[in-house]
């Protein structure tokens, strides 16, 4: 706990060394001395100075405290040289430059050494069993964020050396494993593939990370399948389809809650964006179509009781997944329901990549056809089937 604690100060004081360089240098196209008064260097020589000591003791601050020496020295010749002599000029013209060039490094290697805190305290988090939930969730929820703001070659490095991948493959098989944490392990995965796809990408192909998403079948970790897919797309789907990792995905819309169902319609319809025909024939075969169809029939009957003034299927119970989610993330679970579900799944599959136009067509008239026979009047039919005629490309009616 004590060690917590000091690390704990030392990285604000960090950070408030990084900012107060910043400050030092906030208008960049204006001379320092133009701006900065002489109280302004004498705060931050003062912060510094409180700094020295941990600079000092802590060989990872090794860079840092040569780098803050230097600019106390910088700044202590534009102090020195604030007259109005040509010598005076190109003094403070030398220590302007000085000054911009050490500040830029320090922002570095702040930024370098708190990311590698960062991850040093996710690993030791995610790795000790008597941190609890909360505690990982926070570290990891911290790092995604940490990931989240671009590509950064050095900070990959760490990455890669501290083993935060494999740290997370483990966390996503441990049967034990809460699903909070699970699910924003999963999300950590998907930040990590959008930092960078050719590191990553073929790390989650290869390992155990989808099959251990799918059997989770959380709306979270759907909801994760469903990035991975529209981030990896192809390759994703293929592997899918080879391990029978779709039909189980399927199977989710028969799911009672319909939370999961929701989400589980939302990654079939991705999936379908890059699936081959064999794969959308399997599809089919699963019986997708007629529990579209039915999905689609019990969305009509619930706006009906609704539109009466009951309540549609339990729509209003809200379950804990949905009071953990934010008000706009329950916004969106709201919007995305059953209504036009076989026109949706079509859409996608007529925009798709992994089909040639031909199958497009084969499998259209298909579906046409598995519709007629499991809507429950002609009436339905004919809705769904104009539907699906207006609501397709073109070139497929």
């Amino acid at each position: 706990m004590a060690e917590k604690q000091e690390n704990l100060h030392k990285m604000k004081l960090v950070e408030s060394l990084k900012k107060a360089s910043k400050d030092l240098l906030s208008k960049p196209n204006i001379p320092i001395y133009t701006y900065t008064n002489l109280a302004t260097i004498k705060t931050y020589l003062e912060l510094t100075t409180e700094f020295d000591p941990i600079l000092s003791t802590d060989p990872t601050l090794f860079n840092l405290s040569h780098l803050v020496s230097n600019l106390k020295t910088e700044l202590n010749n534009l102090q020195n040289s604030q007259g109005y002599s040509l010598k005076s000029f190109f003094h403070r013209l030398i220590a302007n430059c000085e000054v911009s060039r050490i500040v830029a490094s320090i922002e570095a290697e702040v930024q370098a050494w708190v990311d590698q805190e960062s991850i040093k305290n996710l690993v030791q988090v995610l790795i000790d069993s008597n941190d609890d939930e909360e505690e990982k969730v926070k570290a990891l929820t911290r790092f995604e964020k940490q990931v989240s703001n671009g590509f950064n070659r050095e900070l990959q490095e760490m990455i890669l050396k501290a083993k935060v991948f494999s740290i997370l493959e483990a966390i996503l098989s441990k049967s034990k494993c809460s699903i909070r944490v699970f699910e924003q392990s999963a999300r950590v995965i998907v930040a990590l593939v959008k930092f960078n796809k050719d590191v990553f990408v073929g790390q989650v192909l290869m390992g155990p990370i989808i099959r251990n998403v799918v059997t989770m079948a959380s709306c979270g970790s759907i909801r994760v399948l469903s990035s991975l897919v529209k981030l990896i797309r192809s390759p994703l789907v293929y592997e899918m389809e080879a391990h029978g990792y779709i039909p189980r995905i399927i199977s989710l819309l028969y799911s009672s809650d319909l939370s999961i169902g929701i989400v589980a319609l939302e990654c079939v319809i991705e999936i379908a964006l890059y699936a081959t025909k064999e794969a959308v024939e399997a599809m089919i075969q699963e019986g997708l179509i007629k529990k579209l169809v039915e999905l689609q029939r019990l969305e009509s009957l619930g706006d009906s009781i609704d539109d009466g003034g009951g309540e549609s299927r339990g729509l209003c119970e809200e379950t804990e997944e949905e009071r953990k989610m934010g008000r706009g993330e329950r916004g969106l679970m709201e919007e995305w329901t059953f209504t036009s579900c076989v026109t949706r799944f079509v859409v996608q599959l007529e925009m798709g990549e992994g089909l040639e136009l031909g199958e497009k067509r084969e499998l259209k008239q298909e579906i046409l056809r598995i519709v007629r026979e499991a809507s429950g009047s002609d009436a339905e039919s004919i809705a769904i089937v104009s539907e699906v005629l207006w609501g397709s490309s073109p070139l497929l009616r």
